[in-house]
This record gives structure tokens, C-alpha cells and sequence, in this order.
């Protein structure tokens, strides 16, 4: 063994305590940077001398050579990245829907004074005073005005849940081209962490900025990660290059796996991995590398948006078929009635445009310039009003044939759409607390295992820059021993 090993050895010693001191400063410098996980160096003992061979010293024992930097290993749990991931795409589902559903509770304004159900009470009530005063003009005119009330609620109903259904059709596709661009850039990183594993080095700080990118795509849709190997050279505790996998609400992948991103393929073939580009269609068909699948059973942000512009559908339908049927029943009623003029009612209620009932439904002009027109009476008599009176019942009666369903008046078909409205947004509410607080469980789990603790850098420095100072001590040791030998033996007699 040379007489300058103990040099080497503490120089070695040296440059791993420094090599320490770094890695637990970089640590420090991103305390507060997002999805930044902390690393660790891992020490190694150095080569014992002698090596086993057959011509090697005889010595009473192998000798150790001091330490070195085996690795720099980001602390990181997979599994609990999957389980985030997890609860991150329950969580996108259901703050979407919550989202959408509050956005449709603050349009129908319901129960308000401003709301159609309020609307529709004024109008039921202005029919009553009609059919006690039926002769009255102002009793007539309020009829006209509260029914164009009506018609005008109806028609900005429609208008603004046309609106958002197709500002949350732009979301889909807004969302669609969002996971494009970050498969797009995770694929990026797959190539540099290739390059870069693939000359035996680990890259530490950009599995973190592929984690984050994985993480945010995880809210759109249920992902399954993979990693396989980057290359032969690449260390045990590589990640590897990321594949990103579609799949159901279970976790479990389709019949026919849906690739969104192939990171074995770039390994197989020599060449860039693949990315497999999203389409959504409007019935919620996704299609990525030629597989077409139902998003509707991965749950995420996409199948929210999907699910939320159907009610938006469904609640639209509903206006329109309540509106069509309230102003069928109502025409019928006022055109049997007789007007103060003694001639049969005309059509109270007309659609014009191209929009649904709900979208098109107006009072007819003639009836709001001329009140006296209303059809109060069922004898003709001016003093007549039991017209009136059938026209109020329309609201709170079945209608014949049931045409709105389960034996529905208009006012009780409306008063179950708000109800289901309302238990569906609740339900949403519920939801987002639910999957926030178990989202919330992983957050922390795996905060407590990857965050920095500046307290725990804080010992690591102090306990790295003593193990260097005693190093440099060792040095100095050696210095003294080599000044003994150089300077001070063989000074015998001089």
C-alpha cells in the first residue's frame, strides 16, 4: 500500500462530504418548489486493498479505503404517486361536475324572486284576480305583461344553458388539446432522461418535472404509469422512461389497452417514443393509437365535462318539453273561452325562431296591445271569469294523456327538474369534500416522505461538515506522519 494512501483516502473522504454538503444545499434551495423531492447521497465504502487474486499480499486482512459517492437518489414512493394520481382524477371528476352544476343552480335562481317558478306564481295569480274582475282592463293587462314574464324567463332560461353547454363543449376540447401538449412534454423528458441515464447518471430533477407533468395529466382521466429501462448502461435505481396507459375507474386497463404514451417502443426500435394523440367526440368516444374507448368509464375532469354538458342537454330538453306542453294546455283552454268581445280566445302563446320551445316562446303581440282580447269568459259574458279560472288551473292540474310523466302538473314537472338539479349538486359538493380530504391523506403521506425538512438539512449539514472537518483532521494526521518519515528520520548523529 502506498505511503500517500492515507492522502487519498482523506482527500476521497473529502470530496464525499462536500459532494453531501451540495446535494443538501440544493435540497434547502428548493424547499419551496413545487413537486420537488428531496435527494440523498448515498455512501459507499471504497474498495478494500487487497482485491482477490491470486498473487495478492500477504496482509492479515483486506483494508478498507475510505468512502465514496455511490449515488444521488431522490427520495420518492410510487406507490403513493399512483394513489395521488388516483384521487387526483376522482377529485378533477368531481370539481367539474360541481363546478357546472353550481353554474346551473345560479342560473335558475331557484327559489327566488327572480326565478321562473316565481314567475309563473305571478302569472297563475294575475288568472285569479282575472277571474274575479274579468271586465277590468288593468287586471287584464297585468294577464299579458305577467305572461310575457313568463315566456321572457323561458327564453333566457334557454339562452344561457345554451350558453355554457357550448362553453363547456370548448372545455372538452380545450382539456383534449391540454393532455396533448403534456404528453407531448413528458415525451420530451423521456428523450433527455434517455440521454442522460444512458451515460450511467440519474436525473433526479427531471423525474420531478415529468412527475409533475404526469400529475396534471392524471386529472383529466385515470392514468396507469409504467417505467422500463432506458438503456443496458442505465443505473438499478434509474426510473426509466415513462409509458402512460388509459384505463377504466378500477385502475384496470381496457379490453384493448389504450397506449397514450409508449416509452418501450423508443427502447425497441432505437427511436423517439411514441405519442399517441387524444380525440374526444361529443358522445364521449375517446380515440387514441387507433383505440376507441368510452371516456365515460375513466373518471376525471374530460368525463365531468362530458357528464355536465349532458345535463345541460337534459335540462334544456326539459324546458323545452314543459314549455311546449304548458303553452299547448294553456292555448286550448284560452281558445274555448270567450274574449270581451264575445269571439273565441286566440293563441295566447306562439314560437317563433328556430330555437326549442323554451328558446322560441313568446305571448302573442296582438293579445299584449289588446289585453281585452284575454279569453275570461266561458259564456261570453263580460262579467264572466271562470275561463280565467281554467286557465290557473293549468299550472298546479295533470294534464291529459300526461304528457310531461309520472301523472305531472307543469308546475310539479319544473319543481322535480330544480329537486334533481339540487340533489345532484349536493351530491357533487359532497363529493369534491370527500375525495379533497382523501386526496389531501395522500398529499401529506407523500409530502412526509419526498418534502424537504429544513430541520432534518439542517442536522444533515451539521452532521456532513463535521465528517469533513475530522477528514481534513485525517489529512493533516497524514501530513505529519509523511513530514515524520521525509524531514525527520534518518537524522540519527548528525
Amino acid at each position: 500500500m502506498s505511503t500517500f494512501h492515507g492522502l487519498e483516502m482523506a482527500r476521497q473522504a473529502l470530496s464525499t462530504q462536500q459532494s453531501a454538503l451540495y446535494t443538501t444545499g440544493h435540497n434547502i434551495a428548493n424547499a419551496n418548489t413545487e413537486g420537488y423531492s428531496r435527494q440523498r447521497v448515498n455512501f459507499e465504502t471504497a474498495s478494500p486493498y487487497p482485491a482477490a487474486s491470486r498473487n495478492h499480499p500477504e496482509i492479515p486482512g483486506q483494508m478498507g479505503t475510505g468512502v465514496q459517492v455511490g449515488s444521488v437518489q431522490r427520495i420518492r414512493n410510487e406507490f403513493l404517486d399512483n394513489q395521488y394520481r388516483a384521487e387526483n382524477s376522482n377529485t378533477g371528476y368531481w370539481e367539474t361536475k360541481a363546478n357546472a352544476l353550481g353554474r346551473m343552480e345560479r342560473l335558475m335562481n331557484e327559489p327566488s324572486e327572480n326565478g321562473l317558478s316565481s314567475t309563473m306564481d305571478q302569472f297563475w295569480q294575475s288568472l285569479q284576480d282575472l277571474s274575479v274582475t274579468p271586465e277590468n282592463a288593468g287586471a287584464r293587462s297585468v294577464v299579458a305583461q305577467r305572461g310575457l314574464a313568463v315566456a321572457e324567463n323561458f327564453n333566457y332560461l334557454s339562452e344561457s344553458l345554451t350558453s355554457i353547454h357550448s362553453d363547456l363543449q370548448n372545455q372538452m376540447d380545450v382539456k383534449v388539446q391540454e393532455a396533448n401538449i403534456l404528453l407531448h412534454q413528458i415525451n420530451s423528458i423521456n428523450e433527455q432522461v434517455k440521454q442522460i441515464e444512458s451515460h450511467g447518471n440519474v436525473a433526479n430533477d427531471l423525474y420531478d418535472k415529468r412527475d409533475r407533468l404526469i400529475d396534471d395529466l392524471s386529472n383529466s382521466f385515470n392514468i396507469k404509469v409504467s417505467y422500463s429501462k432506458s438503456s443496458s448502461s442505465s443505473l438499478d435505481i434509474a426510473d426509466g422512461l415513462a409509458t402512460i396507459e388509459l384505463v377504466n375507474d378500477n385502475g384496470k386497463s381496457f379490453r384493448e389497452p389504450v397506449i397514450l404514451l409508449d416509452g418501450n417502443l423508443g427502447l425497441e426500435a432505437g427511436e423517439g417514443s411514441k405519442v399517441n394523440e387524444l380525440a374526444v367526440s361529443e358522445s364521449g368516444k375517446v380515440t387514441a393509437g387507433g383505440q376507441t374507448i368510452d371516456i365515460m368509464e375513466s373518471k376525471g375532469s374530460l368525463k365531468g365535462l362530458i357528464e355536465s354538458s349532458n345535463m345541460y342537454t337534459e335540462m334544456l330538453t326539459g324546458l323545452d318539453d314543459m314549455a311546449s306542453v304548458f303553452a299547448e294546455a294553456f292555448n286550448s283552454v284560452h281558445s274555448e273561452g270567450y274574449n270581451l268581445e264575445g269571439n273565441n280566445g286566440l293563441q295566447f302563446f306562439e314560437f317563433t325562431g328556430d330555437a326549442g320551445a323554451a328558446g322560441s316562446i313568446t305571448v302573442s303581440l296582438d293579445l299584449i296591445n289588446n289585453p281585452e282580447k284575454i279569453a275570461a269568459s266561458t259564456d261570453g259574458n263580460a262579467g264572466n271569469g271562470d275561463n280565467a279560472t281554467a286557465l290557473a288551473d293549468i299550472f298546479n292540474k295533470a294534464l291529459e294523456n300526461d304528457p310531461l310523466g309520472n301523472d305531472n302538473s307543469v308546475n310539479g314537472f319544473y319543481q322535480s327538474l330544480i329537486g334533481e338539479l339540487g340533489v345532484n349538486a349536493q351530491e357533487a359538493n359532497r363529493m369534491v369534500d370527500n375525495t379533497n380530504i382523501l386526496k389531501n391523506q395522500v398529499v401529506n403521506q407523500r409530502m412526509s416522505v419526498s418534502a424537504v425538512s429544513l430541520d432534518e438539512e439542517m442536522s444533515n449539514m451539521i452532521k456532513f461538515q463535521h465528517a469533513y472537518n475530522a477528514a481534513a483532521r485525517s489529512m493533516t494526521q497524514t501530513d505529519e506522519l509523511l513530514d515524520t518519515i521525509i524531514n525527520n528520520m534518518g537524522l540519527v548523529g548528525r
